[in-house]
């Protein structure tokens, strides 16, 4: 069930009626939540419901197991048959053909020709998401750092919470299951908050991503017709495309759970205002990236191991982060980007700034300038994260720089790009100066009324009439 589907408003509206039919009542509310995230889950495709209910079954219990055994073997192994289990289901719908087929071209090198079996697999949607929402939740406990809960229904609740189930953000328990388990209480703020997040959301993902796409699809999709400016354009248009798909769902989850009375952990910060890589992914997919850290950098050793063990663990975190995405190469070649950047910046750039741009300390050029070389370095890694080839990608690094003479199309397409995200840009410098991402609702009522209609109006007109799916339901 997409977000920008009438289906989905039909749903959401009857949920949100059942929903506050019983307001003093949350254990019912529960309910009622929970067979929504099923039936929506299950709108998909009905049997994708059997793996989220037996990774759930399998974290429930292992949480108990792990909190209530005191001998530090046994709580291992528990934990090590949550990882199993729910890795497993990762691995073989989302990877078994990916690395069947590599080894087969491996092997194909040496002269061999073998007969690998390739199965047709269909990735069930989300899986990567609430796999890593439910993994952490047993390694906090095995950790300490959280008690599990007793009630089954309410961690199957945790678990497929619908608002962010199938595409994040990746939720904490720590953060998620108070909410869950206890009463809550909606606020007028928590209300304006709610509905501007989702007209924003849903203004960034139909006005936006929709359209840019069409223009980066035709580019990236006939890549060898186009040269020099156009093929910048079209890396361009995905460098919108994207972050206004991914950051446009993130905020349509946060909307409608905040219209619920839940608050969901930011998951875009305005990314494309970073000054390094460090600093990009404390501000794009924030919950992927902070998840990364805490549970796969540190437990690698992090940076408590010396520079080349630092170094080390930034790749590989990268890489495998790189390989969450999509079960490709291209994928590996963009996490082994952002690791090599992130290396390089970490021994010659160990300067901050990120932490007090504008405090005075440093000049506004080399700000902008660390600004504008961060986000050029973003949109060479977008080329490898779209591109399906590997002479793709190679044709656009040498053929970005020869230009033709038509002039024609290079102004259309142009003008076709800056007339959807200008007006994007206008309000994310808004945001990044207040360093507000709701600032447009303090705003006096009037132009809180200019702005809503100005974006519902674009919605109406611009919106893309067939729903297109989001980029990250892939993933």
């Amino acid at each position: 069930m997409l977000f920008n589907s009438f289906i989905f408003v039909i749903f959401f509206i009857l949920v949100l009626i059942l929903y506050f039919s019983f307001s003093r009542k949350y254990r019912i509310q529960n309910y009622i939540l929970l067979v929504a995230s099923y039936v929506f889950y299950g709108y998909w495709d009905y049997r994708f419901l059997f793996l989220i209910f037996v990774s759930s079954i399998v974290d429930y219990f292992v949480g108990l197991k792990v909190f209530s055994e005191t001998n530090q073997k046994k709580r291992k192994f528990f934990l090590l048959v949550s990882m199993c289990v729910n890795l497993g289901f990762l691995g073989f719908f989302k990877y078994f053909n990916f690395f069947a087929d590599s080894l087969v071209d491996f092997l194909m090198l040496f002269g061999m020709k073998p007969d690998m079996p390739t199965l047709n697999i269909i990735l069930p949607v989300g899986i990567s998401f609430y796999t890593f929402q439910t993994m952490s939740y047993t390694i906090d406990i095995y950790r300490k750092k959280l008690e599990p809960i007793k009630d089954f229904p309410d961690f199957l609740l945790f678990v497929s919470f619908f608002p962010q189930l199938v595409a994040g953000p990746i939720e904490r328990a720590v953060n998620l299951l108070p909410q869950i388990i206890q009463p809550r209480k909606i606020t007028i703020d928590q209300v304006k908050a709610g509905l501007f997040l989702v007209v924003w959301g849903y203004y960034k993902k139909v006005v936006i991503a929709d359209n840019v796409a069409a223009i980066s699809d035709q580019i990236f999709n006939g890549y060898t017709n186009y040269h020099g400016l156009d093929l910048l354009i079209g890396v361009l248009a995905f460098t919108f495309q994207i972050y206004c798909d991914f950051s446009g769902y993130s905020d349509i989850a946060r909307g409608i759970s905040k219209l619920l009375g839940f608050e969901l952990m930011v998951n875009f910060r305005l990314p494309y205002f970073a000054l390094n890589p460090s600093d990009f992914w404390l501000r794009w997919h924030i919950s992927l990236s902070s998840w990364l850290r805490d549970y796969l950098y540190i437990a690698l050793g992090g940076n408590r191991k010396g520079s080349i063990m630092t170094y080390r663990n930034l790749s590989l975190t990268m890489l495998l982060g790189g390989l969450w995405h999509g079960a490709s190469w291209n994928f590996v070649l963009w996490g082994a980007f952002h690791g090599l950047i992130l290396v390089i910046y970490r021994l010659f750039d160990r300067n901050p700034e990120h932490e007090d741009p504008w405090g005075g300390q440093y000049s506004k050029i080399r700000i902008l300038s660390k600004m504008a070389l961060m986000f050029v370095l973003t949109m060479i890694g977008w080329v490898l994260f779209r591109a399906h080839t590997i002479d793709q990608i190679i044709y656009f690094f040498t053929q970005i720089s020869v230009f033709t003479e038509d002039i024609y199309q290079t102004r259309s397409l142009l003008g076709n790009l800056l007339f959807f995200i200008i007006p994007l840009v206008i309000i994310q410098i808004v945001q990044y100066r207040s360093r507000n991402l709701l600032i447009l609702t303090t705003y006096k009522p009037v132009i809180q009324g200019l702005i809503y209609g100005y974006m519902l109006i674009w919605i109406v007109v611009f919106n893309v009439r067939e729903s297109v799916e989001f980029i990250y339901f892939q993933f």
